[in-house]
């Protein structure tokens, strides 16, 4: 499937304003302020921008830290990973859509098992459709 490409004023119209920040220009909601953390029913958290399906809600846990959590994507190409150099001490896994390159958050290797890994989402990337 071919990327998903649109203007930044395209992107503008279909977003609020704190999606575009999160997803476009790759901010980071403040913990615990955005939507998402206390879902709890069966259902596909989507890309906000695209709608490509990125978690389930089986994979979804508490990590305490004001994001939505999750323990692996809904699919193995579902998100890509980049190298996110933007905290000059250290380097970290910025995770995005892989439909169209939305910024959803950064992935940690402190989750829960199986993977062992925390998806640590911004919730307002996220759109969720209940089952």
């Amino acid at each position: 499937m071919a990327k998903i490409e649109k203007t930044n004023d395209e992107w503008k119209k279909l977003l609020s304003a704190e999606q575009y920040y999160v997803t476009r220009e790759h901010g980071t909601e403040p913990p615990f302020k955005g939507p998402h953390q206390e879902e709890e029913r069966s259902g596909d958290f989507n890309c906000v921008c695209c709608g490509n399906k990125l978690f389930r809600t089986d994979a979804k846990f508490d990590s305490g830290t004001g994001w939505p959590s999750y323990f692996q994507p809904a699919s193995p190409d579902a998100v890509l990973e980049h190298k996110d150099r933007s905290m000059l001490i250290f380097v970290r896994t910025e995770i995005r859509c892989a439909d169209c390159d939305a910024h959803l958050g950064h992935v940690f290797d402190d989750g829960p098992e199986p993977t062992g890994l925390r998806y640590c989402m911004n919730g307002h990337a996220l759109d969720f459709k209940p089952d």
